[in-house]
């Protein structure tokens, strides 16, 4: 997001904003973590760059539009986690940056199962 203001502009970076989207999901309960990807993990390691696990987003004048990828606890109803988590993280992004989430896409990629800790392995592996 770009404002031009009276005295000067104000700019809200990809990785604010899949910050707050990223933390925003894993504060809905149901939702045991983000999932990586392999794809991102090979970023990562090749661009040094801290990339935001599990979330994508993309950023224009006024709207955003993410992807998330989540593991979910299993016994929970995954489509209202998800309707839950998609209302959670536009209320968040659209509170605290002022942009319009024009989409909040999920992708499951796993299930956790109690008392199971998830291993790096398991986070970033694509099922």
């Amino acid at each position: 997001m770009t404002e031009d203001l009276q005295n000067g502009m104000i700019r809200i970076s990809d990785d604010v904003v899949s910050t707050i989207a990223g933390l925003a999901a894993l504060e809905t309960p149901g939702i045991s973590a983000m999932s990586g990807g392999i794809s991102e993990g090979l970023a990562k390691r090749l661009s040094g760059k801290n990339v935001q696990k599990g979330v994508t987003v993309e950023v224009g004048q006024l709207e955003a539009a993410i992807d998330l990828r989540i593991i979910v606890q299993y016994g929970i109803p995954i489509q209202e986690v998800c309707r839950v988590l998609q209302d959670n993280v536009r209320e968040a992004v659209e509170n605290m940056t002022g942009l319009n989430v024009v989409e909040v896409n999920i992708k499951v990629e796993g299930v956790a199962f109690k008392g199971e800790e998830l291993t790096e392995d398991m986070q970033l592996r694509v099922k």
